[in-house]
Formats: C-alpha cells, sequence, structure tokens
C-alpha cells in the first residue's frame, strides 16, 4: 500500500523563491557583463593582471549566472513520462559546472601570477585602483540581489552563482590592495601576490560547491536531515513495529523526497498509521513527497540491495 502526498501551499512557496532566484540572477548577470568589459579593458591599458585576472573571473561568473538562469528556466519545464521528476537536477548540473570553472580560474590566475612574480611588470596603478572600486561596487550590489532575491543558503545553484560574486568582490579588494602597495611604495610584486590570495579564496568557496552538488548527484540524505533521527521518529508512532528500506534524497535545491517500508502490527489500522507517517515526516523534515509502503507480517518481499 502507497501513498503519494503533495500541497499546493508548498509549491506556491517554492515557485515563489524560484521566480525571486531568477529575478536575481537576471539583474547580477547585466551588472557582472558590464563590468567584466570594463575590468578586461582596463587590465589591458593599465597592463594589470589582478585586473585583468578578476575580468577573468568576472567571465567564468557571467557565464555561470547565465548557465544558472538557463537552469531554471529548464527546471521549469514540465516532467514527462520518461522524466518523472523533471528538470530539477539540471540546477545542480549547473552548481556542479560553476564549481569546475571556478577551480580551472583559480588554476590559471595562479599560473599567471608564477610568471610575472618572477619578473613583475610596471602597472598604471591610479587607474587600476579606479576601475577595481567600480568593480567592487558592482560586485556588491550584485551580491545584494541575489542575496536579497534570491535563495542564496540552500539552493545550491544559486550558492554557487553567488560564490561566483563574491568572489569577484574579494578580487577587486585584492586589486585595490595592490594598487595602493605599488601606488605607496613601487612595489610591484603585490599585484601577482594578492592575485594568488584571491586564487585561493575562490578555490575555497568552489569545494564547498562541488562537495555539496556531487552529494546531491550521489543521491545523499539531504544535509539538514539526520537518517538515524529519521528513522527513530517514524518507529516511535503507535502500531509500527519496522522501518526499512528508509531512503532520502534531493531532487532539486528546496525539494527533498522521502520512501519508507513501514512493518505494522496485524490488528492495527494501517491507514491511520499512514497518515500519522506522512503528517510526521511533514512536520519534523519539511518534506512533502513521500511514499511509504505499509507492510503486515503475511507480506514478504526479497532483501533490497540498497
Amino acid at each position: 500500500m502507497g501513498h503519494h502526498h503533495g500541497h499546493d501551499h508548498h509549491h506556491h512557496h517554492f515557485d515563489e523563491t524560484r521566480e525571486g532566484n531568477k529575478k536575481g540572477l537576471i539583474i547580477a548577470l547585466l551588472i557582472t557583463a558590464g563590468i567584466m568589459i570594463l575590468e578586461f579593458v582596463g587590465g589591458l591599458i593599465t597592463n594589470s593582471l589582478a585586473l585583468l585576472s578578476d575580468s577573468g573571473h568576472m567571465l567564468s561568473d557571467a557565464s555561470s549566472l547565465a548557465l544558472s538562469l538557463v537552469a531554471i528556466w529548464f527546471a521549469n519545464r514540465p516532467s514527462s513520462a520518461n522524466k518523472t521528476y523533471g528538470y530539477y537536477r539540471f540546477e545542480i548540473l549547473a552548481a556542479l559546472f560553476n564549481g569546475v570553472t571556478l577551480f580551472i580560474i583559480a588554476g590559471f590566475i595562479i599560473y599567471e601570477a608564477y610568471g610575472r612574480f618572477l619578473e613583475p611588470p610596471t602597472v598604471a596603478s591610479g587607474m587600476m585602483m579606479g576601475i577595481a572600486v567600480v568593480g567592487l561596487l558592482a560586485n556588491l550590489l550584485s551580491a545584494w540581489s541575489l542575496f536579497r532575491k534570491g535563495d542564496v543558503k540552500d539552493n545550491v545553484n544559486l550558492k554557487s552563482a553567488y560564490l561566483h560574486v563574491l568572489g569577484d568582490a574579494l578580487g577587486s579588494v585584492g586589486a585595490i590592495v595592490a594598487g595602493v602597495l605599488m601606488l605607496v611604495f613601487e612595489w610591484y610584486a603585490a599585484d601577482p601576490i594578492i592575485s594568488v590570495i584571491v586564487a585561493l579564496l575562490i578555490l575555497k568557496s568552489a569545494w564547498g560547491v562541488l562537495q555539496q552538488s556531487i552529494h546531491i548527484l550521489m543521491e545523499g540524505t539531504p544535509l539538514t536531515l539526520n537518517h538515524a533521527e529519521v528513522k527513530t521518529i517514524l518507529e516511535n508512532i503507535e502500531g509500527v513495529k519496522n522501518v526499512h528500506d528508509l531512503h532520502i534524497w534531493t531532487i532539486t535545491s528546496g525539494l527533498d523526497s522521502l520512501s519508507c517500508h513501514l512493518l505494522v502490527a496485524d490488528e492495527s489500522n494501517e491507514q491511520e498509521i499512514l497518515q500519522q507517517a506522512i503528517d510526521t515526516i511533514r512536520e519534523h523534515c519539511k518534506i512533502e513527497h513521500t511514499t511509504i509502503q505499509i507492510e503486515k507480517s503475511c507480506l514478504v518481499h526479497g532483501d533490497m540491495k540498497v
């Protein structure tokens, strides 16, 4: 006996959040693309690696923001007979791709910085600082629009885009600090050194996004839930003798699923137990998408592989 349960209110909130995510991404994308062009041209004119690396990072950001937008559009497509969960997972694939591109960009910055550290070139630090300040303000505006309108805490797709933008802001801060050191002390090695520091900070963020994306793609239990605790909660329902084949996984950020088998006492009312289990999971785990199989002692099924 199986049961599938869903609620309009939950889906309305879910859709509202996604609409906010989309608006935040569009604003951030427009700002990022504009500043990317400014920093690239400025980096060529001033001969600053900090600016050029920041504009390269912003190119990846613009791409990642565009990819995150495409992922949201794709995820909104209806489910079909051969894609019964729809296209929500595309968002997780986009986040994974964004995490990988952050690693590549950081590696490129470190490689370039090594060459410049051996022979630091002269940099037009005053103009470089001016462009970096504009870049910083734009990045903070992008980050603010994503933070205000989107769900950067729980949505891994939005989080990866948000980290790209914050990485940009760090790059701009780095370029400003390098500019001050070069202007005051004529210490041109500051340009590659600060570029490397920014690259390492980008790597730290990228690692978190990669871990989270891979965990979801591997059908891992949501980080906010404890598998053993959920099992105990279900076993505490009166009439439930055993909980087995319990699986909890994430379809996309903010949309979790649960399936399990409940072995109940032969004399119990299985419909009452099923209703209680559905309500308990919704209340304690905030999961609406549940599939629960009720079993009595006369039912026999083979061992599960997973």
